[in-house]
C-alpha cells in the first residue's frame, strides 16, 4: 500500500501564541497513525509559476485511511482552529504512488481515454 500524505500550502500568516502552541501540540497528534514532517517551513525555490508561503508535507506510511483518520481525529480538531484562525492555506489528503510507479501507464491511460489517441 502506497503511502499518503497531507500536503499544506500556507500564506497569510500572522505571528500568533495559538499557532505556537499549535506547534507544540501537533507531533503528538501525528504520532498514533505514525504521521511525520517531510517538509515544514518557508525555503522553497519556486522555478515555475508563483508560490506565496510556505509548504508542509507530512507523511503517513499506512495510507490514506492514516491521514484521514488523524485529520478528523479528536486531538487533531482540538488544536486545528489555532492554525486556521491565523494562517491561510490549502491542505488536501493525497495517496502517493507505489514502488514500480511508471508515468508511461498513466500516459497510455491518457491516449486511450481520448477518442483521437491523441495521436500525433
Amino acid at each position: 500500500m502506497p503511502a499518503a500524505y497531507a500536503l499544506a500550502h500556507l500564506h497569510g500568516r500572522s505571528p500568533h501564541p495559538d499557532v505556537i502552541e499549535y506547534l507544540e501540540r501537533i507531533q503528538a497528534t501525528l504520532d498514533p497513525f505514525h504521521g511525520r514532517f517531510l517538509i515544514h517551513g518557508d525555503t522553497l525555490e519556486v522555478v515555475e509559476g508563483e508560490w506565496p508561503g510556505s509548504v508542509v508535507l507530512i507523511e503517513f506510511p499506512g495510507g490514506m485511511a492514516d491521514a484521514r483518520a488523524w485529520y478528523e481525529s479528536p486531538a487533531y480538531q482540538d488544536i486545528l482552529r489555532l492554525r486556521t484562525d491565523h494562517i491561510e492555506g490549502d491542505v488536501a489528503l493525497v495517496e502517493g504512488v507505489g514502488p514500480g510507479y511508471d508515468p508511461l501507464e498513466r500516459a497510455d491511460k491518457l491516449r486511450a481515454a481520448h477518442p483521437s489517441g491523441y495521436a500525433g
